[in-house]
């Protein structure tokens, strides 16, 4: 007998919804893509071409996605808007769910994922911060809790996006949260992750600028922003997001202990070959997220899989994914007012007198 297969749908063909669905269908061999979702015309005809032939069957609504016979399991690729809605009635019908970041660009809305996740203890709900199944970040996670570079307590990450002049992020800003919830929110995951993922916030302040596409304003969003979060117990963690790199994805973290410093990434290469020009030596770097993160996203579609058919721990609490969203909307309300937000020993907001 054929060892049992999770058999799981994708909701959502967009950027990331074709590459998750990809995934499961060609690169997680215990799993069966067998059915994905999208209202969106031109996505449900790149599904006739690539999933259709393979067995997927293609549904223009979720809720009848939902239905389809035999489905364990769900990928939510969808527009952010729609994360925590889907989530919700995926776990309303038995189906194990992994969902991409954000849950939501709310707190609340974030929180009533996690609520109707606790209704069923026995599936599997993640929210997909691909970072967590890097090599790089595991392995300096690994060493950082070893004790080699004794007590971390500076953070620094960035999340640098090269430039897209085609507007895409303009448009993306209406519903994406703003760049704090949308880019930084993986180097807000990761701080939590190596502080810990119980660690409290007690204060954030941002600043940010347009350099290259104001139009962003209209959105109350930024291109180019800088965040500290100050955490309780002498933690600080300093974030930088971007939309305008000219050579190409530059994500990159540095955990400073009191005995050592760890870095990941520092100085991004696409691979070990080296270009010997007149004008010197150079390399190149990959050329967007995904180009970075690629293997990181297979590793998690198929450590989904295996925590779904082996009744596996999961790699994260899917409370952490409410407190990355928590964090990364104050930093977002910082850029915009110019205020520090503050919050207690409890994580509750309070306010304090500004100068």
């Amino acid at each position: 007998m054929a060892p049992a297969k999770l058999k799981i749908g994708c909701a959502g063909l967009g950027r990331m919804g074709k590459r998750h669905a990809l995934h499961f269908l060609n690169r997680t061999p215990r799993a069966e893509l067998v059915a994905a979702s999208t209202p969106d015309d031109s996505e449900i005809a790149w599904a006739k071409t690539n999933l259709e032939p393979f067995g997927v069957t293609i549904y223009k609504d979720y809720d009848e996605m939902l239905k389809h016979e035999g489905l364990q399991a769900v990928v939510i690729a969808s527009v952010t808007t729609v994360h925590a809605e889907q989530a919700i009635k995926a776990i309303a019908a038995d189906k194990h769910t992994l969902c991409e970041k954000p849950l939501s660009t709310s707190v609340e809305i974030s929180q009533s994922v996690v609520d109707a996740a606790k209704t069923k203890p026995q599936l599997k709900v993640m929210c997909g911060f691909s970072r967590r199944f890097d090599d790089s970040y595991r392995d300096a996670w690994t060493k950082m809790d070893s004790g080699l570079i004794g007590r971390p307590s500076i953070f620094r990450s960035q999340t640098c996006d090269k430039l897209d002049p085609s507007g895409f992020f303009v448009a993306y800003a209406e519903f994406s949260g703003g760049i704090f919830v949308d880019c930084s929110i993986h180097d807000i995951d990761l701080a939590l992750w190596f502080f810990g993922q119980d660690s409290i916030v007690k204060s954030v302040v941002s600043s940010g600028i347009t350099a290259v596409q104001p139009e962003l304003r209209k959105h109350n969003d930024r291109d180019n922003a800088v965040g500290i979060v100050e955490f309780y117990g002498g933690r600080l963690a300093y974030l930088y997001c971007s939309r305008m790199m000219a050579a190409g994805q530059e994500d990159s973290t540095e955990i400073t202990g009191t005995e050592g410093k760890l870095t990941i990434n520092t100085q991004p290469q696409s691979n070990l070959v080296n270009i010997y020009e007149s004008t010197g030596i150079r390399r190149e770097i990959p050329p967007n997220y995904y180009g970075r993160f690629e293997q990181a996203f297979v590793t998690e579609a198929n450590e989904f899989t295996a925590a779904c058919l082996d009744d596996g721990k999961l790699p994260m609490k899917l409370t952490g994914a409410v407190q990355a969203v928590k964090i990364g909307c104050a930093l977002q309300e910082s850029l915009i007012t110019g205020k520090k937000i503050w919050f207690d020993e409890t994580g509750r907001r309070v306010e304090k007198a500004q100068m």
